[in-house]
This record gives C-alpha cells, structure tokens and sequence, in this order.
C-alpha cells in the first residue's frame, strides 16, 4: 500500500530542489544574454522576451501529450521524465555560445520538462480528497521556498563564478530531485479502463471530459498572463535602478528570495482556507491585492519600495494558481486528472507565452515601467472574468 504522507513529503523536497535548481540559474538570463553579445536596450529586450516565451510555448503543446501519457503508464514515471531533462537541458544551457542556441534549448526544457505538473498530478491522486487543499498548497509552497533559495544562492554564485556556473550547478540539483524521486516514492498504479466503450470519436470523446474543466482553464489562461506580464522585464528594472550591470544579480537574486518568502507564506494558508472557503472568493481576493500592489512598482526608484510591494503583490498572486488547481481537482474525476492536468499546464504556459512578447513590446514602446501600470489592470481584469466562469458552472 502507498504511503501518501511519505509520497508527499518526499515530491515536496524534491520540487523544492528542481525549482531552486531552474532558479539557479534562469532569473538571470537577461544578463547572461548581455554576457552573448546582445547589448542594444532593443534588441535585448526582444531577446529577454522571446527568451521568456520560448519554453511556455513548446510547455503549451506537450503538456496535454505527457498529461495522456501519465493517465496511461503512470504519473511517476513523468514526473523523472521532468526532472531528469531538465537536467540535461540546464548543464547544455551553460555551454551556449549563442542567443540563438540558448534559445533552442529553452525550446527543448518545454518540451521535455514540467516537473511542477508532474508533481501537481501525482499529489492530486494519491492525497485524500479532504486534505487536497493543504496538500497542493504545500506543493506551491515548495515551487516558492525552492525559486527564493535557487534565486538568492544562485545570484550569490553568479557574481562569485560567473552566468554560466549557474547554469551547472542547476543541472546537478535537477538530477539530485530526479533521484530522490526514483529512490523515494512508490505508486500501485492501475490504468482506468472504461465498463462501456465509448462510442465518439477520440477528439470529440476527448474534449467532451475536460466537462466543467473547460471554463476553469480559460481563466487559468487569462491568470496565467497577468502573474507573469511583467516578470521578464523584471530584472531589466531592478537593473535600471540599480544603474550597473555589474552586482545586479545580487540584487535579482535577493528580490527574488524575499518574494519568494511571501509565495511561500500564500500558498498553503490560502490552499487550506479553500478547504472552507470557495476558490473563486479568495481568487478574487488576490486578484484585487496583487492589482493594487503593482501600480507603485512602475514608480519605484528606490529597492525599499521596490521590495516591499512586490513582497505583498507576491502573496496576493501567490494563491492565485494553487486556488485554482484546487478548483480543478475539485470538478475532475481522478482518473482524468493527467490530462486535466496537462491541459491545465498548457493553459498556464499559453498566458506565459503571450505575457512576456506582449509586455517586451510595451517595454520597448513605452519604456519598463508602463509595463507594470498594464499588469496591475489585466489583474484588476480576473475579478470579473472569475465571477463569468463561476456563473457558467451554476449553469452547468
């Protein structure tokens, strides 16, 4: 028999360790893609955006594949397929010589990566439906603690032994979660087996179960863009302020672990209050929040007001994906749930792809900061859309 307490407790180390080792080195690509070659304000921003949109969009068409496959042969087995990739792909990264192949290797962590989804989908069958709150909570929680340790120690490391150090060493800790998945979890998994074949046709058969899904996803679409609008352009402002390239990752790094303090507080407080308090009201909750928190980032000049509101736009946003995933899991049968699941993944990856092309086009345009005033506006927009999809399901 599994032991879900331990099977938790293990996947949680182990994504706090995959995460910490993508935040080793990714927050700062910005940099590194200057290191390449690329100096000119607008073509690095081109860059920096393509280079944010290059993984959500091969994320966005694999994920539902891996999530069918998991429903298949299994959710472990996905989740090492994930984690060992990313491996591969981080130590490549940190050999690059180009933009160009930096780029194509982003292309390749979607299409072979994914360990948060992995995780999400393994977690939500093996945990019993009262704790699911907490459990997924916990999980977000340990997507968080991993990005504040990765993105402060990395940084830390990137000045000592340079951009492409960080880029290796993230590798080895994707390989450490791998192996600490393959020696530390076990799953009895039995592949479900319909009583009455079903007589659609595959593709109508297949949209027909994503069910009351399907309006959920569209919102986790739209939340999504909003939480990452302006998180490519991110270290360009801390950069900005700071007014040298030289010493900035500390000050990346260090803004991204206290931030990460504040996810890591949001997630399993929100995931436990909506086991008592319906999803779609704290949604609207953070939404609001982390709306409000963003307007004064685009005025910042000074790291104190720049620390202290994301910092609190960070647990307001924090409870947005957790709540909704939750949501999900809630409206799906279990044995669908990989391929929920996945598709949920690719609605997230598709607002992760349109954010940052959109937002290094407004950068560009505008300047940095007007792209901060925009996403406090596509946050105030989730409080409507999210009261559209909860009609919807009373309908339904």
């Amino acid at each position: 028999m599994v032991n879900w307490k331990q099977n938790f407790a293990v996947i949680w180390l182990s994504q706090f360790i995959s995460i910490m080792g993508f935040n080793f080195a990714l927050p700062f690509a910005p940099y590194f893609i200057q290191e390449l070659g690329v100096t000119d304000p607008v073509r690095l921003k081109m860059w920096v955006a393509v280079f944010a949109a290059s993984t959500p969009l091969t994320l966005a068409v694999f994920s539902p594949i891996w999530g069918m496959l998991a429903d298949r042969y299994g959710r472990r087995v996905m989740l090492l397929r994930a984690n060992f990739a990313g491996a591969i792909v981080l130590a490549l990264m940190g050999t690059v010589r180009s933009v160009e192949l930096l780029i194509l290797l982003r292309l390749m962590q979607g299409v072979f990566t994914g360990t948060m989804t992995a995780a999400q989908t393994m977690v939500s069958v093996s945990t019993p439906s009262h704790r699911s709150g907490f459990a997924l909570g916990a999980l977000t929680a340990a997507m968080y603690s991993g990005a504040m340790v990765g993105a402060f120690v990395g940084g830390v490391f990137a000045d000592w032994f340079g951009f492409r150090g960080t880029f290796f060493a993230g590798g080895l800790l994707l390989l450490a979660s791998g192996l600490l998945v393959t020696f530390g979890t076990t799953e009895n998994f039995v592949r479900h087996i319909p009583e009455i074949e079903d007589e659609r046709s595959p593709v109508r058969a297949h949209w027909a179960d994503l069910g009351p899904a399907l309006p959920i996803l569209i919102l986790i679409v739209a939340m999504a863009g909003a939480r990452q609008f302006d998180q490519a352009m991110l270290p360009l402002l801390v950069q900005d302020i700071h007014g040298s390239i030289q010493g900035v990752s500390i000050w990346t790094g260090s803004l991204s672990a206290f931030c990460g303090i504040a996810g890591l507080l949001a997630a399993p407080l929100l995931g436990r209050l909506a086991d008592r308090v319906p999803p779609p009201k704290i949604g609207k909750m953070s939404a609001l929040g982390a709306g409000l928190l963003m307007l004064p980032q685009g005025l910042a000049h000074s790291f104190l007001l720049l620390f202290g509101c994301r910092f609190g736009m960070v647990f307001c946003a924090g409870g947005l994906d957790p709540v909704f995933q939750i949501w999900l899991s809630r409206v799906t049968p279990e044995h669908k749930r990989g391929v929920v699941f996945g598709w949920a993944a690719t609605a997230r990856s598709m607002g992760w792809v349109v954010a940052p092309l959109v937002s290094g086009g407004v950068a560009s345009a505008l300047g940095i900061r007007s792209v901060f005033f925009i996403g406090s506006l596509l946050f105030f927009g989730l409080v409507p859309l999210i009261s559209v999809v909860v009609k919807r399901l009373a309908r339904d």
